[in-house]
Formats: structure tokens, sequence, C-alpha cells
């Protein structure tokens, strides 16, 4: 079980596997107002950079579910480094229909809904881990502005541009599942870029190692083509944030 492979290599030193800075990721542990010993729940946890950095500053406990062997055992690696090893419990597994065995103050799913066939979906899933009073975290694209044709949502990766909504009719899809949002914290154009820019210094450097890997022809084909495609499309068109 595991992710396609230009993500492990592509993504291998990220921290974060979405369009966050630390820094907005500490901002959105204050805007979620987390109190010690607040048990939270994250489907698809990466490299565990919420989790751990979370039970460090503000003494959380937890579990991730995610379905990269590379990125869970860096996400142990971290809770080790971070000293919170005792507290945060890393599975590599399918998220998708994951559901936690002890109910959780937050359930978080920080990538794309597809995982629970989208908003409406995802929600019923995290529902079954959340206590009765709990908050429901989702990391979700929207359209920045709509994209004039289809190609321009495709050179976006959405396969069309009814995939994503405008952020007021995201918001108001939570509403219309009798769901209020009470906060939200947004990706701005230098948090994509250090997500995105990411990938092109660790494909190169990939490369570099492992220049007679069958692989290295996508990769070589990705790092050509992933610099203009994001300037042109994603930068422009597509958002990304986390609504709770």
């Amino acid at each position: 079980m595991d992710i396609p492979r230009i993500f492990t290599i592509a993504e291998s030193a990220h921290r974060i596997h979405n369009p966050f800075t630390p820094e907005k990721l500490a901002t959105l542990g204050a805007a979620l107002r987390l109190e010690p010993g607040a048990r939270v729940f994250d489907l698809g946890s990466g490299s565990g950079g919420m989790l751990c950095t979370w039970a460090r500053d503000y003494g959380i406990t937890g579990i991730g579910i995610d379905m990269s062997p590379l990125f869970t055992g860096q996400a142990k690696l971290r809770a080790e480094e971070l000293g919170v090893a005792d507290r945060i419990e890393f599975i590599h597994g399918e998220a998708a229909g994951y559901v936690a065995d002890k109910k959780v103050d937050v359930a978080a799913r920080l990538g794309a809904t597809w995982i629970g066939g989208g908003v409406l979906g995802t929600i019923k899933l995290l529902a079954k881990s959340l206590r009765s009073i709990g908050i429901i975290l989702i990391g979700e694209p929207y359209w920045r502005q709509l994209p004039p044709t289809e190609d321009v949502a495709r050179g976006c990766g959405a396969t069309a541009i009814s995939d994503f909504l405008m952020l007021p009719e995201l918001l108001a899809s939570f509403c219309d599942l009798d769901y209020d949002v009470v906060e939200m914290v947004l990706a701005d154009r230098d948090s994509w870029d250090r997500y995105e820019a990411a990938w092109w210094l660790t494909m190169r450097r990939w490369l570099d190692a492992n220049p007679d890997d069958d692989f290295a022809k996508e990769v070589r084909a990705r790092l050509t083509s992933e610099p203009r495609r994001y300037a042109a499309y994603t930068r422009e068109y597509l958002g990304w944030g986390y609504l709770h």
C-alpha cells in the first residue's frame, strides 16, 4: 500500500504535504483553541507535521493514518525528534473508511476530500470518530478565480471546473449540510510557492543521485514541466484552506 511514486520522490523532503508553512500551521493550531490533552485524529497524516508540532506546542494527543510507508516512517521519526512519541501514534494504512477506536475532539482530513468521495462523504467519515461536541477540520481546494476553460482547470490538477467551488460557495456548502463554519485559515501565494517549488529542488537532487533509475524519465519530465505549469495555472487560479 503506497501513494504514487512521483509523490514519494517529489515530497520526500517536505515536512508539510500541503500549501501551508509552519507559521500557518501554528496559526491554525491557535485558531482551534486546542486544550492540553485534546485528542486529534488525522486521516492522511503525511510526515506528521501537524500532529507532532501541535503535541509539542499545545500538549495534544492523537493518531495519524497515512498510506505512504515513507511518510509514516518520517512521521514517527519526527515524533521522536520533538519528544512527543509517547502522545502521538502513526499508522501505515488506508485512511478511507478508517474510524478512530476512541472518540476525538478534532477529526481532520487535510488533503482534498476525495478520500470520502467529496465533502459530504468526508464529513460523514470524520463524524464517526468525533465526540458529540467536537470539531471537523477539512483542508480543501477552491477556485481563487474561476478558470476560463476546462483546459485551464486541468492545468491546475482538476479533472474539470466542477471539481472545486469558489470560496463563498464552498463555505455555503458546509452550512447546507447543517454544519457551522467557525474558523478558516487559508494558504496564500507564498505558502503555495513553498509547497510547490520545494518539489523542484528535491526532484533535481533525486535525478542527480539516481540517473539510471527506470523512473528517472518521468521525474525529468515533471521537473521540466512543473515550474511553468504551476506559475501559469495553480498559482493564479487555485486556492486551498483549512475550514472548521
